[in-house]
């Protein structure tokens, strides 16, 4: 589509020199006489270029100026006059007129002034087309967009930076801080001014916000500094992300996440698990208990990881491994020289564990000495290392596991009652494998998940006569006995079923003493076929894969119990 031109000049000759010279161009040509006639021409068309004479009827060409100007600013202007003059071409210039021409006009001065008006005029569309792309940009991003000056004034903010600090325009000095400290603490002023004055792109994470407004608020923060393309440096651009969603659903995934390493639907597994939730932000001391096995430190990994300590250290110590000597220097740590051996300072598992949870297992076996030195730091939060005279304070939260039944050994003597209920303030009980049998099944697919993955293998289930094994056996060893096993069946396993060919020796052994079916085991399980075969709609095989046998075995017991479809 060629550009749009319009003449306005009183003199006939005039409009019609300039329409041949610019029609013969291949431009799109239109004329006026006076200031009027332009105005109409202007109100129904666009033009992207006017020659206007500076002497007009009524009006001037600097009135004409103006009023195309205000319709379209990035409309070329060129002056047309007679007796040119310096004032007359500096309001032109300063009003928005790109150039002027002294009658008489050549050709090829037109010509060559049209040209670089029509390519300026492309070019002010362009920047306006880019910048109009920029600012929707600008206003649609999430994260907060702030960009200041040299002297941290600020220049543009978007949206967004408007709902999450409260930012505004300003160009006095200072505006900057005065609108950041606007009840939030201003944390990000840091961020820029150090942006500012190493002119090097800084960024902060997790700021924490404290506006008047708003609960809490958790923000990162980048500050980058403005160059152009010659290195000229005119200041800042700060973006800000609000976090505060982010971190919550992470914190709520870690929650999820750590207890569901907790495999169980029983009722006392469901009832561990509700404790956990509860004490999940309650920083008191801690006493889990079970036998071995049981899956006391994957408790008190969910306790660590589901509370606000998350984010901290969770210290393990297993004190019936290590002296008593050597526990105590473990514990709280030693100074150099304290005892032959100690060449340098030695931090202690409470102080690596402040801020976070220290996690003391088998506590029943530590000394008497020990336990009143454990005592006394539950109690005050302070120790003195080994062979040190200063005492240091952590804030910790202490989780201690054992076995044994302290109960018992307070009673003989060889525990100290104080400890054992500040330790007792809650006390969460796992229970033995054989007291949650309904779990077995969840437990073994759980483990066929895991070593699928260790092994790189393809198995799907246990055969029918390996879960009904794992029903009857009394697992002394719990969940530790059972991974044990389905770890050992797995090595030996090249097929899609674990078999009881599979399992170790001395469970394999127990298989012959497992008793035939009496009239209520073999009811149950012909209930459980009919319902297989209903959930699949009466398809056999898909119903021995749901009941873990071989087709061949289900079409044995379908005829075996007259199950009728």
């Amino acid at each position: 589509m060629s550009q749009k031109i319009l003449v306005v000049d009183d003199e006939e000759s005039i409009r019609f020199t300039f329409e041949s010279f610019l029609s013969e161009a291949r431009y799109q040509v239109t004329t006026a006489a006076s200031y009027d006639e332009a105005i109409d021409l202007l109100s129904i068309a666009d033009f992207d270029l006017l020659f206007v004479d500076i002497i007009m009827e009524g009006k001037t060409g600097i009135d004409l100026l103006r009023a195309a100007k205000c319709k379209d600013p990035n409309a070329q202007v060129i002056i047309i006059t007679g007796a040119p003059s310096v004032g007359t071409a500096a309001e032109a210039v300063r009003l928005g007129a790109l150039d002027y021409l002294t009658k008489p006009i050549r050709q090829p001065d037109l010509l060559k002034a049209t040209s670089l008006a029509l390519r300026h005029k492309q070019l002010s569309d362009e920047k306006d087309k880019y910048r109009s792309n920029i600012d929707a940009i600008f206003k649609s991003v999430k994260e907060g967009i702030v960009t200041v000056d040299e002297k941290m004034r600020v220049v543009d903010v978007n949206v967004a930076a408007v709902a999450l600090c409260g930012f505004s325009h300003d160009d006095s000095p200072g505006a900057f801080i005065r609108t950041a400290n606007r009840g939030c603490g201003g944390a990000c002023v840091e961020v820029l001014k150090e942006a500012l004055e190493t002119r090097e792109a800084v960024a902060l994470r997790h700021i924490e916000c404290h506006r008047k407004d708003k609960v809490r608020q958790i923000v990162s923060v980048q500050a980058t500094p403005l160059m152009d393309h010659r290195g000229t440096f005119s200041g800042c651009v700060m973006v800000l992300r609000d976090e505060t969603r982010l971190l919550d659903l992470e914190k709520h995934a870690g929650k999820n996440s750590a207890l569901d390493r907790i495999v169980g639907t029983s009722t006392s597994m469901k009832q561990v698990k509700e404790l956990i939730r509860a004490l999940s932000d309650v920083q008191t001391t801690v006493l889990v208990t079970g036998e071995s096995g049981t899956g006391k430190e994957l408790t008190v990994d969910a306790l660590h990881r589901t509370g606000g300590r998350a984010a901290g250290p969770l210290v393990k110590v297993n004190c019936g491994a290590l002296a008593e000597g050597i526990l105590e220097s473990e514990l709280f740590g030693h100074v150099k020289g304290a005892f032959t051996g100690a060449m340098a300072n030695k931090i202690g598992r409470f102080q690596k564990a402040d801020g976070g949870t220290l996690f003391l297992d088998e506590i029943g076996d530590i000394s008497p000495k020990m336990q009143l030195e454990l005592l006394r730091v539950i109690e005050t939060g302070t120790f003195d290392p080994v062979g040190g005279t200063r005492p240091v304070q952590v804030d910790v939260r202490v989780v201690a596991a054992t076995n044994r039944d302290l109960a018992a050994r307070v009673a003989e003597g060889n525990f100290r009652e104080d400890l054992y209920f500040r330790l007792k303030v809650v006390q969460i009980h796992l229970p033995p494998l054989r007291q949650r049998k309904a779990d077995i099944p969840l437990l073994t697919r759980h483990m066929i998940e895991k070593f699928n993955r260790k092994f790189n293998k393809a198995v799907k289930a246990v055969s029918s006569d390996v879960e009904k094994l794992f029903l009857r056996h009394a697992w002394v060893g719990n969940v530790r006995e059972l991974e044990n096993v389905m770890e050992h069946a797995f090595i030996l396993c090249g097929q899609p079923i674990i078999t009881l060919s599979h399992l170790p020796a001395d469970l394999k052994s127990q298989a012959g003493g497992i008793p035939q079916f009496n009239s209520l085991e073999r009811r149950s399980e012909a209930e459980n076929i009919q319902k297989a075969l209903e959930k699949t709609d009466g398809n056999k095989a898909k119903a021995a894969r749901l009941l873990s046998m071989s087709r061949r075995t289900i079409y044995r017991k379908i005829e075996k119990y007259k199950i009728v479809q």
